[in-house]
């Protein structure tokens, strides 16, 4: 199939210029000021008065569902197929959490290929909170090398919900990951929940500084709780992963911005652990509340570090779509507009909404409505 989306604007030589881009397939074959196609069979989508960016990356998703700490029926629903689209992430990375029990690695990687045969990039981690991490092979090197969309590990420090695995586990852990990655051509990282403990990021900070373990192994996330720890880490050489706020978008937004100017550049990224129980807890480790994760709120936090913080659009989506398609190995395919790039592309209107999602080149959404609709969904 060819597409040619026209008089759309992309941001290209430092500015944002009205485009045209020509999709063959599953990939963008030119972007250019005016692209001249005469093939009889042509598709042109006008994308006059909007503006087009990278399909966002989220590679923190609890896609079949969190296991919830109050019980069964604090269990997540599984995220739906459709609900990455809305939300314009054409690339998404699924993991678990606190629960390895009812919930599997076998069931996570199916769900992932199920993803993928809708239309989607998806990827995923082996482990969980625990160690032991849970596995499909037995052992996560042999996971990472052998079985295909898993690309690294989870696992979790300083949280009182994980097994407080000592410093030589992690170190092991590590360091069999990396080898997997570099085995297999995969990032082999180590996506690492960081609780609400005193220790914070200090495990890593040790790990760093005794081992040869490059630091770009570990991979941190909600550490918008331990700010001075995530800069000094990225300072050091590594990403630094926030987790979105929807009840608090200002402020979350503001911090955003604050760590995009104060952090080496293209260390930070954002996800949203969607799907994931959100437990409050109180002073002792009691739950009195639940909520979960969405995935909408990438696109919420995109939009109000524009319109509340005064980013750049261009500055402001790079923590979703370039830092962290440079974070797992998938740049140039994965993250920017350019020749040769997978075709995961969102038109914006100019209220920031999301109109169209095209995904390896297919259009999923247009003008707002789901185009391609998966089994057991009620989409209107």
């Amino acid at each position: 199939m060819i597409q040619c989306i026209k008089n759309v604007k992309v941001f290209r030589d430092g500015q944002w210029k009205p485009s045209d881009i020509l999709i063959s397939g599953s990939q963008i074959e030119q972007v250019a000021d005016q692209i001249d196609c005469r093939y009889e069979k042509l598709i042109i989508i006008d994308g006059e008065g909007m503006t087009a960016i990278p399909g966002y990356i989220d590679q923190h998703v609890h896609i079949t569902g969190g296991g919830g700490e109050d019980g069964f029926l604090s269990q997540v629903p599984p995220l739906q197929y459709s609900e990455p689209v809305m939300a314009g992430v054409t690339t998404l990375v699924g993991l678990l959490g606190t629960d390895g029990t009812t919930r599997s690695i076998e069931n996570l990687v199916a769900r992932t290929m199920a993803f993928r045969e809708y239309g989607l990039t998806a990827y995923c981690l082996t482990g969980n909170y625990s160690f032991p991490s849970p596995t499909l092979t037995g052992d996560v090197k042999r996971d990472i090398v052998f079985v295909d969309p898993i690309i690294g590990v989870k696992i979790a420090i300083s949280d009182h919900r994980s097994s407080n695995m000592p410093k030589e586990a992690l170190i092991k852990l590590a360091s069999d990951a990396r080898v997997a990655g570099m085995i297999s051509g995969k990032p082999g990282i180590v996506h690492i929940h960081t609780g609400s403990g005193e220790a914070q990021l200090d495990m890593l900070f040790e790990i760093i500084q005794e081992t040869d373990i490059p630091i770009s192994t570990f991979r941190p996330t909600h550490l918008a709780g331990k700010y001075d720890a995530a800069i000094r880490f990225a300072k050091l050489g590594g990403y630094i992963d926030f987790t979105c706020d929807p009840s608090d978008m200002a402020n979350r937004s503001a911090l955003l911005v604050r760590a995009l100017r104060e952090a080496p550049d293209g260390t930070v990224t954002i996800s949203t652990d969607s799907n994931g129980s959100l437990p409050i807890w109180n002073e002792k480790k009691e739950v009195i509340g639940m909520g979960a994760g969405n995935i909408r709120a990438l696109h919420d936090t995109i939009c109000a570090m524009v319109t509340l913080q005064g980013l750049p659009l261009e500055e402001a989506i790079r923590p979703v779509t370039e830092n962290v398609a440079k974070a797992l190995h998938l740049y140039p395919r994965k993250g920017c507009i350019r020749e040769g790039a997978d075709a995961d592309l969102i038109l914006l209107d100019s209220n920031l909404k999301i109109h169209t999602v095209f995904a390896n080149g297919r259009c999923m959404l247009r003008e707002g409505k789901m185009q391609v609709k998966p089994y057991f969904e009620n989409l209107h």
